[in-house]
């Protein structure tokens, strides 16, 4: 028997729509622009001049009503759309989680990738349609298009996991993903 005395959200169904990329019923909508990722790109000139020339969305995060706390698995559809700026893959923020629990992906549609990093150690995971990527706790974790088209990916994950965004600000992912001649070059973060 639960230990709920009230369940947090009843027994449901959730519609997924691969060709549309969305939930139904829905959840919380975000959306990020090139703004919204300062201090990512290792070219703060470019990323500046993205954001003052139209500040384009770089990435949308659809999610499901099921609410973001213990116990609950939360679901997601992000959306990152094709692009670089100076050469670096459009991508997501990336984050850790406060409390450490794993977290998987699933590729719906487009080219991606995911880039882990525990700190010491930087992994990469090759996302086609169909994959599914685990992210082990304690690994931050950032998606980054490595496509033509949008890159959409369904996330499912521990709701009192948390996000801790600031942890990439101030640790890095260990490695940059940039287009390359002949597919993708990884540089070192700090040096790329």
């Amino acid at each position: 028997m639960s230990e709920y005395s009230a369940l947090p959200v009843p027994p449901m169904s959730i519609r997924f729509d691969q060709g549309a990329g969305t939930l139904s019923p829905e959840g919380p909508t975000l959306t990020r622009r090139m703004s919204d990722l300062e201090g990512l790109f290792r070219d703060s000139e470019a990323w500046a001049a993205a954001v003052a020339d139209g500040d384009p969305i770089v990435y949308s995060v659809v999610s499901s009503p099921v609410p973001e706390i213990d116990r609950e698995l939360p679901q997601s559809i992000t959306t990152i759309q094709p692009g670089t700026t100076a050469g670096e893959l459009w991508m997501t923020k990336g984050h850790q989680h406060p409390n450490h629990q794993g977290e998987i992906y699933l590729c719906i549609s487009g080219h991606g990738g995911l880039l882990m990093f525990d700190g010491t150690e930087t992994r990469w995971v090759d996302m086609t349609p169909g994959t599914i990527g685990y992210m082990p706790p304690g690994w931050a974790h950032r998606s980054i298009n490595v496509g033509d088209e949008p890159y959409s990916f369904l996330a499912v994950y521990p709701g009192g996991a948390g996000h801790d965004y600031g942890w990439v600000l101030e640790h890095g992912m260990g490695q940059r993903v940039l287009a390359g001649a002949d597919g993708l070059d990884f540089v070192n973060y700090v040096e790329g």
